[in-house]
């Protein structure tokens, strides 16, 4: 800490240097002014917490360096050390923040205990400082977080009121009419998932950002991201209906050009405002999942009558076939498996999207199977499955089957099945690592085992009984954690409220938020917050320490 004496007099100056105790109160350096101009030419260069300043000097006089102090550096301390026992310049002093004001000769017991009060006052107000800075960017960046949550509670048809929206994303009054629209990033093709295999997040909302810039210039509607099912985009519409299939159009081209890839999109129709959404939306996405994934020739794709039913075939049929193939590691003999199954699907007349994602969820539901009953594992999984979120379908740049794709994506994961019935026991597992280093950055969001899975192509019960292998904690608990820490530290703002805190920590339910904070911390977060809003701690007493990785 610096702290900066500004006297005409050096003999007033060396005096103060001898008297104080400098260590005592942290002061690694002591800097010298001998006016008022030059104290402000060293604020401005060092910054120093605490200035001891006169009152009567050729110049700038104390009474305007305070002035210009407490307009351009309101942080620093200021003590008064004066020859004059003015009841005028007192009274200039305190007006002007001073926090003491000593007269000369100085007396070594004043001030010390002067520069003690000041150094303390500074330190308090510098850890204040901090918590809000970090407050303040914790909240800018989960705004759009509750923005997402209300807009996902309108069309699920669970808002209570359309009152908190229209205040956040400031509405039209005048809204009348709305329709949606659904993309998903899980129907996209390979190479455009690939690309942004690692930053997936990045490309739902370069996703969002096209549609806003068609929706939101012509204020015409808003594109969010769906909180619950996080593959989907959803663009919620509330002009003139004539004016919709061209913005559609228009984002369609805009997609294209900007990330070169084809995107799906299902549309519902037209409601009143704001009960419609949900079923606008309901109907856009059972558009976009029951399109006929062998089919190029549309891709905008509304609602239309169920198509014949034909006999589809089963996986577990094959079950068997496939999990000793799986047993055996032997790619050849995978390959032989996938595709008798493959094949059988081929001859179909259609396949819709929603029949593909099915048979890739009967596939984890038959690998977990056969994990779970491998003998002497007597772990579970520990994070259920709470998100709809659907893995990655298997198609071409024009959104349509690609059938080599899929035999290959079902080649992968049961070889990956098989080792992970025969997995090694080798320490400080690197994937592990990194699936602990995406909790930290994503513990905001609606976290599956399956998400995870399938971010990083392990069987969830690998995942799970490494994780704890790893880090001597369950992977929930660990998330759970990361959460509590980011919750108290956002309950230190008292302008935010408990539902707005519990959704920007991952969760969507402000009572079961509750019950694991008490779970976890003793106290309710209402408690906690009244308790640390009367008796502020520093920010490294109230977060919870957590298991590192390197």
């Amino acid at each position: 800490m610096k702290v900066l004496i500004v006297d005409d007099e050096r003999h007033v100056r060396h005096a103060i240097r001898m008297l104080v105790h400098w260590e005592a109160y942290g002061v690694t350096e002591v800097i010298e002014a001998e006016s008022g101009d030059q104290a402000i030419e060293v604020i401005t260069a060092f910054s120093p917490p605490v200035v001891l300043t006169d009152m009567r000097m050729p110049g700038r006089d104390g009474v305007a360096l305070m002035e210009w102090i407490q307009a351009n550096s309101p942080a620093t301390r200021v003590v008064v050390v004066s020859g004059y026992d003015d009841f005028e310049l007192v009274r200039q002093a305190i007006r002007r923040g001073g926090m003491d004001y000593i007269l000369k000769p100085v007396d070594p017991v004043e001030i010390n205990e002067a520069l003690s009060k000041a150094t303390q006052a500074w330190r308090t107000a510098e850890q204040d400082r901090n918590r809000q800075t970090m407050q303040a960017m914790e909240v800018n960046r989960m705004r759009p977080h509750y923005a997402d949550k209300l807009l996902t509670e309108l069309i699920s048809g669970t808002a209570l009121s359309i009152t908190p929206l229209r205040e956040e994303l400031r509405l039209p009054t005048a809204i009348q009419i709305c329709n949606a629209a659904v993309m998903s990033t899980t129907q996209l093709d390979a190479d455009i998932l690939d690309k942004y295999k690692t930053r997936r997040a990045l490309l739902g909302f370069s996703l969002i950002n096209i549609c806003n810039e068609f929706l939101g210039t012509s204020q015409t509607g808003i594109a969010f991201r769906h909180l619950e099912r996080t593959d989907e985009i959803i663009l919620l519409y509330w002009a003139e209906p004539a004016r919709w299939p061209v913005l559609l159009q228009e984002i369609h081209t805009g997609i294209r050009t900007a990330l070169r890839c084809y995107m799906h999109i299902g549309v519902g129709s037209f409601g009143t405002f704001p009960m419609g959404a949900a079923t606008a939306y309901q109907e856009a996405r059972q558009a976009l999942w029951k399109r006929d994934m062998l089919q190029a020739t549309d891709w905008i794709h509304e609602s239309s009558p169920a198509r014949q039913t034909v006999r589809l075939p089963q996986l577990s049929e094959m079950e068997e076939e496939l999990r000793l193939s799986a047993l055996s590691c032997n790619a050849s003999r995978v390959s032989t498996a996938v595709g008798d199954w493959v094949a059988a699907v081929a001859v179909l007349p259609s396949v819709t999207a929603e029949q593909l994602a099915g048979w890739n969820q009967e596939l984890d539901w038959m690998l977990a199977r056969w994990l779970n009953d491998r003998p002497g594992d007597a772990e579970g999984e520990e994070l259920t499955d709470e998100s709809n979120s659907i893995p990655a379908l298997p198609v071409d740049n024009r959104g349509v089957l690609s059938l080599p794709l899929w035999t290959k994506q079902i080649e992968n994961r049961l070889l990956a099945a098989g080792q992970a019935l025969t997995p090694s026991h080798s320490p400080n597992n690197p994937t592990i690592r990194d699936i602990a280093r995406y909790l930290d950055a994503h513990y905001d969001k609606d976290i599956s085992l399956q998400d995870i899975a399938s971010r990083f192509y392990l069987s969830r019960e690998y995942i799970s009984r490494k994780f704890k292998q790893e880090y001597g904690v369950n992977l929930s608990d660990y998330l759970c954690q990361i959460r509590m820490s980011k919750a108290k530290l956002l309950l230190l703002n008292d302008k935010l409220r408990l539902h707005h805190i519990a959704g920007m920590v991952g969760y969507q339910d402000e009572k079961y938020f509750g019950k694991v904070f008490k779970k976890l911390e003793g106290v309710t977060p209402g408690e906690f917050r009244r308790r640390h809003s009367a008796n502020p701690q520093p920010l490294s007493h109230i977060t919870h320490d957590l298991p590192t990785h390197h």
